[in-house]
């Protein structure tokens, strides 16, 4: 077994690189298959996730190959198939963006549910629907799901009950080959739907008001091949920035769009951190406060408080003096951490959805395990501050999300490392 050991090493320092964002390069592949041509994608950040994906659309018949470390060249003109794998889905959950893609270009796909962080239900009785009032046919199943559009999909306008960052994109990619126009209302604003959508336009898709609660999509008859960057990982980028801020630190975090982590930047100034950006540079500096108070986060769609960053900022509260409330309204079961902080001297009390947490003057390490991707990330960021060593289990979820995670924290002065045992 595989095992992240973290030893307190004081105060943090230097400077660290963002890497693109695996919310964001997860669909951009998936509508890869909607190009009929070659196509290019730069700042592909090196995780398990990400490779899992490019695994799929090799079994549906494009073409991948890595041109560098970080730029993949991805040929979907020639897709054989329609059905993802199922030992590939039960995997990722992200995986169900290919849905989309493969009904607007094929007329048909058969998928499995998908895998991924067991932190809540997250259903997609809400991509159905868009799939339903674009015309296709859907059949559900116990353990997989077919959709049909022979004829092909017809515009539509689509209410999403709540702003689902996944059907908002699987919806406006199915959209994009749709016949007339398809409106998609109460939208999520999320980046990554801004990213997807500007890829997709290069590819010659007619996308507007991506950012906003209304996106509208007309229909082209084909999508082309292009060129495309990643946009920077934002959840990566406020990791680094909280690294800053629970190790009292100073941390220079490049490659990061400040406006993004607006929320990241306006907490840690209420805990006592100093935060300098520099927008035309794209980086951002957080010094840690050698004494740090107590706040309230309360997770929400963007533009609010990303329920990704919630774990890791929790870590640094049980560190902060006062008392601090956490409340989380996108997933029901993301406390999972909680049971592995408690472990560590945390004091935290949950009642459902929120999360009383009383600063203690200081963490012990423990035999603590990743229960989930972000989960992973606060426990190590908890291990930084602990006394003594914290033996983190389980950290094939870290490597989901986080590229090279130990070295980049090794960069930085922490005392980290893997070890198997």
């Amino acid at each position: 077994m595989e095992k992240i050991v973290v030893t307190n090493n004081g105060p943090l320092s230097g400077n660290v690189k963002v890497d693109g964002a695996k919310n964001a390069a997860l669909p951009i592949i998936a509508a890869s298959l909607l190009g009929t041509e070659p196509i290019i994608l730069e700042n592909v950040p090196k995780l398990s996730d990400i490779n899992v994906i490019l695994k799929v659309l090799e079994s549906l018949g494009s073409k991948v190959e890595y041109l560098d470390e970080n730029v993949v060249r991805i040929d979907s003109s020639k897709l054989t198939g329609h059905v993802a794998p199922m030992e590939l889905m039960n995997r990722m959950r992200a995986s169900f963006l290919v849905m989309g893609p493969l009904l607007a270009r094929r007329g048909e796909t058969m998928t499995y549910l998908p895998g991924g962080c067991a932190i809540g239900k997250r259903p997609i009785d809400l991509h159905l629907k868009g799939f339903k009032a674009l015309g296709a046919k859907v059949i559900e199943e116990v353990d997989r799901i077919e959709a049909l559009a022979k004829e092909g999909l017809v515009g539509d306008t689509i209410y999403i009950d709540f702003p689902s960052v996944g059907a908002t994109q699987n919806i406006m990619m199915a959209a994009t080959m749709a016949k007339g126009e398809t409106v998609i209302e109460n939208a999520a604003k999320e980046p990554e739907i801004v990213d997807l959508a500007n890829f997709l336009n290069k590819l010659g898709a007619n996308i507007k008001g991506a950012g906003t609660s209304a996106i509208r999509v007309k229909g082209v008859t084909k999508l082309g091949g292009g060129q495309h960057a990643i946009i920077p990982d934002r959840i990566e980028a406020s990791t680094y920035m909280v690294a800053a801020a629970i190790t009292r630190g100073d941390i220079t975090v490049e490659n990061c769009i400040p406006s993004h982590v607006m929320p990241i930047i306006a907490k840690l100034k209420e805990v006592g951190c100093q935060v300098y950006v520099n927008e035309e540079k794209d980086v951002i500096r957080v010094i840690g406060g050698k004494k740090l108070i107590g706040t309230d986060i309360k997770t929400l769609p963007y533009p609010g408080f990303p329920t990704d960053a919630q774990a890791q900022f929790m870590a640094l509260l049980t560190t902060a003096e006062g008392q601090s409330m956490v409340t989380e309204t996108v997933f029901e079961n993301r406390f999972m951490h909680v049971d592995e902080l408690l472990k560590m001297g945390a004091i935290i009390a949950t009642d459902a959805r929120e999360a009383r947490i009383a600063g203690v003057p200081s963490l012990k390490g423990a035999q603590v395990r990743a229960t989930d991707l972000r989960a992973g990330a606060a426990l190590i960021l908890a291990g930084l501050v602990a006394e003594g060593k914290t033996y983190i289990s389980e950290v094939e979820h870290i490597d989901r999300g986080y590229d090279d995670i130990v070295g980049k924290f090794k960069k930085l002065g922490a005392k980290i490392e893997r070890i198997q045992e």
